[in-house]
């Protein structure tokens, strides 16, 4: 069986590339423990300085599992989907997101949690949940105001219509927009440059940049988890995903 997450690691960079490009890169329950074990081990390992999360030029992730999802009945606080989103919001060094293609659902709430974001012009970020039947996830409910204003989180909550990297760039989602050839080089360049920075300063300047919201994060991680799991569970969500996975139901 291939592997559904790949790692590289090179000069205090470790590389993380979600790698089931048949499904668009779509998260199961296998790449959430992967990378949960991969951010774990790697928060412990004084080689790794900075860790590069990404995908292919193509794309970055279709977002959830949508089969794998329709077999849950909640999110308990086991659950490897909440275990990888307590770990990210919590990893202590740098995190850096590479973006081409789509990036679906937890494809861009998973942004508000990196510390550098770069878009290939290609990409397409949306936040499709209650077009789903569900509710906003990853703290993105909280993040989200507070990153682009209520107004504008509002239509990308509501309306889940998709933005392009320009847009996100201008509401202040990423750093830079490149060419797709360009994109992986440049963030593999910008986490080696990061890397080679005292990593000791690295940590610490992130944990005060993030101090203030730390807390109140992982709160509304479990906030959001509980009112997902309702969704989830109510028949918006098992008609509309249904529809999606092109069942009758």
């Amino acid at each position: 069986m291939a592997l559904t997450i790949l790692a590289e690691q090179q000069d205090g960079l470790l590389i993380l590339t979600l790698n089931r490009p048949d499904k668009r890169n779509a998260l199961n329950t296998q790449m959430y423990q992967a990378l949960t074990q991969a951010l774990q081990q790697a928060s412990q390992n004084e080689a790794v300085h900075v860790v590069l999360l990404q995908g292919q030029t193509e794309c970055f992730t279709a977002g959830n599992d949508l089969a794998d999802f329709m077999g849950k009945t909640s999110l308990e606080a086991d659950d490897p989907i909440l275990q990888f989103l307590h770990t990210l919001a919590d990893f202590p060094k740098p995190v850096i997101a590479a973006v081409a293609g789509p990036a679906v659902g937890i494809g861009t709430t998973l942004l508000l949690h990196c510390d550098l974001v770069y878009l290939a012009d290609n990409a397409r970020l949306q936040l499709p949940f209650v077009e789903l039947g569900l509710v906003p996830e990853f703290a993105s409910s909280l993040l989200l105001p507070r990153a682009v204003g209520h107004l504008k989180a509002a239509e990308l909550l509501l309306l889940a219509e998709a933005m392009d990297a320009a847009e996100a760039l201008r509401l202040g989602l990423a750093n830079r927009v490149l060419a797709v050839d360009e994109l992986l080089g440049f963030a593999r360049e910008q986490g080696l440059k990061l890397a080679a920075k005292p990593p000791k300063a690295l940590q610490k300047s992130k944990a005060l940049l993030k101090q203030e919201l730390r807390q109140a994060v992982h709160f509304v991680i479990d906030i959001e988890a509980r009112a997902f799991s309702q969704a989830l569970q109510g028949e918006e969500a098992q008609t509309r995903i249904a529809h999606k996975l092109g069942r009758r139901g």
